[in-house]
């Protein structure tokens, strides 16, 4: 039986309070079953994955350099891919959904990445998206980590 993965994405330095909610996605998911896949760094990266890793559940993170101990200390799987912030598509593609914590250009490149190959995105705290045409995108809003590990699990790409 294959493992589910949803990405969880976000600056690699954050806030307390995003720190708290990654963490808090991380702990949610790992209790639902439901691996996380991130950039293995620090920042939110490294909260999800500590939440994860203290409820027991599997992470993985896809490195941008050529060593595993880039790494953060909660990573399952430390896979380095020597690809730089290209990772950035493989990150998001390997997630049934994605969970956009916070977040700079990276996670918005990340946010588009998937959007493009139609996974589901929920913002907590993220981006909001608009096209440049006016419309707006379909990035699910969620103000809980509660709610954005049921809409993520709930929604499969």
């Amino acid at each position: 039986m294959r493992n589910r993965l949803v990405s969880v994405i976000g600056g690699s330095e954050c806030t307390a309070d995003e720190s708290a909610l990654a963490h808090e996605v991380g702990r949610l998911l790992a209790q639902a079953g439901v691996g996380v896949v991130c950039g293995g760094r620090g920042g939110v990266m490294e909260a999800a994955c500590r939440g994860a890793r203290s409820a027991g559940g599997l992470t993985i993170g896809l490195l941008p350099g050529d060593s595993a101990t880039e790494g953060n200390s909660h990573l399952t799987i430390a896979l380095p891919t020597g690809m730089g912030e290209a990772r950035n598509v493989i990150v998001v593609k390997a997630g049934e959904a994605v969970i956009a914590i916070g977040g700079g250009l990276g996670t918005l490149s990340e946010i588009a990445h998937a959007l493009r190959l139609g996974k589901p995105v929920v913002a907590l705290g993220s981006w909001r998206a608009e096209s440049p045409e006016g419309g707006k995108l379909p990035v699910i809003q969620a103000t809980t980590a509660q709610e954005a590990v049921a809409l993520a699990v709930r929604t499969r790409g």
